[in-house]
């Protein structure tokens, strides 16, 4: 097995990880402005892991259900983590959703430019424009910090009192 079939098939699970976790984000904040720009940013992974499934596909490279179940398990684990009360939805649990977001955001750009570059995919794939990708991960990012920013100010103000 090569090293990049390898490579994909982690990816692919962390990719399925955020695409969950977006969507629950979304569903969390649905109503608010928030949760629409969740719902654009969900859509967008949910793309994404659709086109990085598409290039497993021309690569034949078939995916590891067991790691893509076990991402499943594990991002449906992390949502009993302690988020300061006892039962429901805190405003750290906002946060630290957009947090973990936005540092899987900057793991795809990475990995676009990883597929493109380093792996030579661009020449092997020159229909697949992985700047676009890029591009694409820059707008996610820049869609969720500002809400980032401030669910954290308030997150951080509210254990202050």
């Amino acid at each position: 097995m090569s090293y990049l079939a390898i490579y994909l098939r982690d990816q692919l699970a962390l990719g399925v990880t955020w695409r969950e976790l977006a969507r629950r984000a979304r569903d969390h904040n649905r109503g608010s402005d928030l949760g629409r720009t969740l719902g654009e940013v969900a859509d967008a992974i949910a793309e994404d892991v659709r086109t990085f499934e598409g290039i497993m596909r021309r690569l034949e490279v078939r995916p590891n259900p067991v790691k893509v179940a076990a991402a499943v398990v594990a991002e449906r684990v992390a949502r009993l983590k302690l988020n300061g009360k006892l039962t429901g939805f805190s405003p750290l649990s906002r946060f630290l959703e957009l947090e973990v977001l936005v540092m899987g955001i900057d793991g795809k750009k990475t990995l676009w430019h990883t597929l493109g570059q380093v792996a030579g995919l661009q020449e092997r794939f020159p229909d697949i424009d992985f700047q676009a990708l890029i591009a694409r991960a820059d707008a996610q990012r820049d869609a969720l910090e500002p809400f980032r920013r401030s669910t954290g100010a308030e997150a951080f103000a509210s254990r202050r009192r």
